[in-house]
C-alpha cells in the first residue's frame, strides 16, 4: 500500500475553467515524462497513484476548484483498503466489529466512512478490497483471510455459514416517505416478522399516529417508525445509523434504553451516534474513526465507551501513535455569571399565546449582552413558537422590545442561490471568525440545494451569525453535524457574542452541546401539543437541575476532561445525587 493517495473530486473538476488541465501541465512527474495525472475517458482527470510523488502536491494545490487532494496515509497502514469508491475515490481501512451481547458505538467526523462501514457489515455494500479497476467483489473467503486473527474474522465466518441475519436502520429516515405509500400501521404490519407490532407500538409510543399517512408525520415520529420497522425484522445483528436525530432528549433516553435492551448473548447491536451523552449512555464499547473527510477513513481497535470517548476528545490514539486532531477538547467548569444592569439587552413581561388548541405561557424574563442562553424542553412544548414570537414571526399583544433579530429556523429550505452570494456579508466581514472555522470555502461555488444536510446547516448558521442584529435565535443548530462540528459551532457562537456584544438563544436537544455553549438556560415545562410554560433564564446549575428533575436523570463530570456524563438510572451515584438534590455538577 502506497503511503499517499490522491483523491479526485470529479464533480469539481473543470478542465475548461482552468485553461485546459492545469494540474497535468504543472505536475513535476508529468513534466519528467511520467503519466502521473492524465485525462480520463469522461474528460475529467485521473491519477496513477503508483507514479505520483510528493512533488505532485503542487498540482493539487494549483487546482482552482479544489478537485484534487493529496493525502498522506499513516505509516502503520500495511493493508489495502477494505473498500474504495472507484479509482482515486474515498478509501475505507478496517471495519468495526459487532459483538454479541454488547452495544458497540462508532464515533467520528462526517465524511469519514462510518455509514460505509456499517453498510459493508450489513451486506448492503459489497466491499472490493481496493481493487477498483477490476470491479472486484470480495468473497467471504477473502474477507475471512483479510481479517485473520480478529473479531471480524469470526463475524464473516458466521456470515458465510448463514448464521448472521441483519436488520439495518439507515441514516436518512426522510427517504422512507419517498419509498413507501400508506399509513404508519400499514408499513409496520408489512415488515413485522416477529409478531411484535403491539409490543413495539407501546414501547416506542406510536399509538397516536398509527393511522396517519407516512408522508404526514414529523421527523421524530418517522425516526421512531424506522426504529420499530428495523426491530420487527427477525435478525440477530442490528445496525442503527443515527437513531436519535429529530428526537427530543426524553425520547433520546427512551430510545437509548430500548436499544440497550436489544443486546443479549444471541444478539449484537451497532450504533452510529453524534450525541455524545447518548452514545455514552447507550453503548458498552466504541470504535473511533479518524482520517480525512472525503478522502479516507480508518477504524480504530475497540475500546470501552468511557476510554474511547476520552481518547476521541484528546485527539491522540496512543496504541496506534496517531494524532488525528491538533488539540484536545476540554469542558470548562462555569461559575454563575455576574450581571450588570447597563448590559441589559432586552426583557419581556409575562404573556400568553394560544395557537389552535395549544397554549403557551411565557413568564417574565431578561437577556443581557454577550450571553448565550440554551433552551431545553421536549418536542411539541412551544420552544419554536417562543423563538418565533421573539423573532417577530408570530405577533402577540405584548411586543417584545424593538430588537433586530437574526433567526435560523429548525427546518432549512434551500434555494438554487449560490453559497458565495448567500454568504456575501459573512465573507466580507467574518472570513476569519466564521467562514474559515466552519470550513465553508470549499462550497462557495455550489448552490444551496446541492449541499448535504450538514453543509447546509453550517451555511445557515454562518448566515444567521453574520446578519446585522442584536439577538441571534437558532433552532436546533446541531442537527446533521458531527461531534466536532457541534463543539466548533458552540465555540464560534460564544466567541461572536463576546466580540460583538450581541446575545444568542439556542434551542437544542444535545445536552453536551447545550452544556458547552450556554451561560444560562431557559427551561420549558408542560404537556406536548397541549400546553407549555417558559421558565428562566436560570444560571446553569439551577436550570439543569430543573430540567433533569423532570426527566429523572442525573449528571456527573468526567475526571479527565470535565465532560458531562449521564449516570445510569438507579446507580449508586444516581441515587446519591437525587437524595442531595444536586442532579447536575458544575
Amino acid at each position: 500500500m502506497a503511503n499517499r493517495i490522491m483523491i479526485v473530486k470529479k464533480s469539481k473538476c473543470n478542465p475548461e475553467g482552468c485553461g485546459g488541465y492545469l494540474c497535468i501541465r504543472v505536475s513535476p512527474s508529468n513534466r519528467m515524462g511520467e503519466e502521473a495525472i492524465y485525462k480520463s475517458d469522461d474528460g475529467k482527470v485521473a491519477v496513477n497513484e503508483e507514479v505520483i510523488t510528493d512533488g505532485d502536491r503542487i498540482a493539487a494545490n494549483k487546482c482552482p476548484f479544489n478537485a484534487l487532494e493529496m493525502v498522506n496515509l499513516p505509516e502503520e497502514l500495511d493493508k489495502e483498503p477494505i473498500h474504495r469508491y472507484g479509482k482515486n475515490g474515498f478509501a475505507l481501512f478496517n471495519l468495526p466489529t459487532p459483538i454479541f451481547g454488547k452495544v458497540v458505538g462508532i464515533i467520528g467526523r462526517n465524511g469519514i466512512g462510518k455509514s460505509t462501514a456499517i453498510k459493508v457489515l450489513a451486506d448492503v455494500l459489497k466491499p472490493n478490497l481496493g481493487r477498483v479497476e477490476e470491479d472486484h467483489i470480495a468473497t467471504h473467503e477473502e474477507l475471512i483471510d483479510y481479517f485473520k486473527g480478529t473479531e471480524a474474522q469470526t463475524f464473516f465466518e458466521k456470515q458465510k455459514k448463514g448464521e448472521i441475519k441483519v436488520a439495518y436502520k439507515p441514516q436518512q429516515v426522510d427517504m422512507i416517505p419517498k419509498q413507501f405509500n400508506g399509513t404508519v400501521q400499514e408499513l409496520l404490519k408489512k415488515v413485522d416478522e416477529k409478531n411484535s407490532f403491539n409490543e413495539l407500538v407501546e414501547k416506542l409510543e406510536l399509538k397516536n399516529f398509527l393511522d396517519h399517512d407516512i408522508k404526514d408525520i414529523s421527523g421524530g415520529e418517522l425516526q421512531r417508525v424506522a426504529i420499530a420497522a428495523t426491530v420487527m425484522k427477525d435478525a440477530n445483528v442490528y445496525f442503527f445509523d443515527e437513531p436519535t436525530s429529530y428526537l427530543d432528549i426524553k425520547q433520546r433516553l427512551k430510545i437509548s434504553k430500548f436499544i440497550r435492551e436489544l443486546a443479549n448473548e444471541e444478539t449484537a447491536v451497532m450504533v452510529i451516534e453524534h450525541d455524545m451523552i447518548i452514545l455514552d449512555y447507550m453503548t458498552d464499547l466504541v470504535h473511533l474513526m479518524y482520517g480525512k473527510e472525503g478522502a479516507f477513513g480508518i477504524v480504530s481497535m475497540v475500546k470501552s465507551t468511557k476510554a474511547g470517548i476520552n481518547v476521541y476528545l484528546s485527539g491522540y490514539l496512543k496504541e496506534e501513535n496517531v494524532r488525528f486532531r491538533a488539540g484536545q477538547i476540554k469542558f470548562l467548569k462555569k461559575p454563575p455569571l455576574t450581571k450588570k444592569a447597563e448590559f441589559k439587552l432586552t426583557e419581556w413581561n409575562a404573556l400568553e399565546h394560544k395557537q389552535g388548541s395549544f397554549n403557551l405561557k411565557v413568564n417574565k424574563g431578561m437577556i443581557y449582552r454577550h450571553e448565550t442562553i440554551g433552551i431545553l424542553g421536549e418536542n411539541g412544548i412551544g420552544k419554536t413558537t417562543f423563538v418565533k414570537i421573539l423573532a417577530g414571526e408570530i405577533e402577540t399583544k405584548d411586543k417584545i422590545g424593538e430588537l433586530k433579530v437574526a433567526y435560523k429556523p429548525q427546518y432549512l429550505e434551500p434555494t438554487d442561490e449560490l453559497v458565495m452570494i448567500f454568504l456575501k456579508r459573512a465573507f466580507d466581514k467574518y472570513k476569519s471568525t466564521i467562514i474559515e472555522p466552519l470550513n465553508l470555502k470549499d462550497f462557495m461555488t455550489r448552490k444551496l440545494n446541492e449541499l448535504s444536510g450538514g453543509e447546509l446547516q453550517r451555511v445557515m448558521i454562518a448566515k444567521c451569525l453574520s446578519e446585522d442584529s442584536d439577538l441571534i435565535l437558532m433552532d436546533e443548530p446541531s442537527a446533521y453535524l458531527d461531534v466536532e462540528q457541534r463543539l466548533e459551532v458552540a465555540k464560534i457562537i460564544k466567541d461572536i457574542m463576546f466580540q460583538t456584544g450581541r446575545s444568542a438563544l439556542i434551542v437544542d436537544h444535545d445536552l453536551l452541546f447545550a452544556d458547552y455553549l450556554s451561560d444560562q438556560l431557559i427551561v420549558f415545562e408542560g404537556e406536548p401539543a397541549i400546553s407549555g410554560s417558559v421558565e428562566g433564564p436560570f444560571n446553569m446549575e439551577e436550570g439543569m437541575n430543573n430540567f433533569l428533575e423532570d426527566i429523572e436523570l442525573t449528571f456527573r463530570r468526567d475526571d479527565e476532561n470535565n465532560r458531562p456524563r449521564a449516570n445510569k438510572l438507579n446507580s449508586q451515584l444516581d441515587r446519591e445525587q437525587k437524595s442531595t438534590g444536586k442532579l447536575y455538577y458544575l
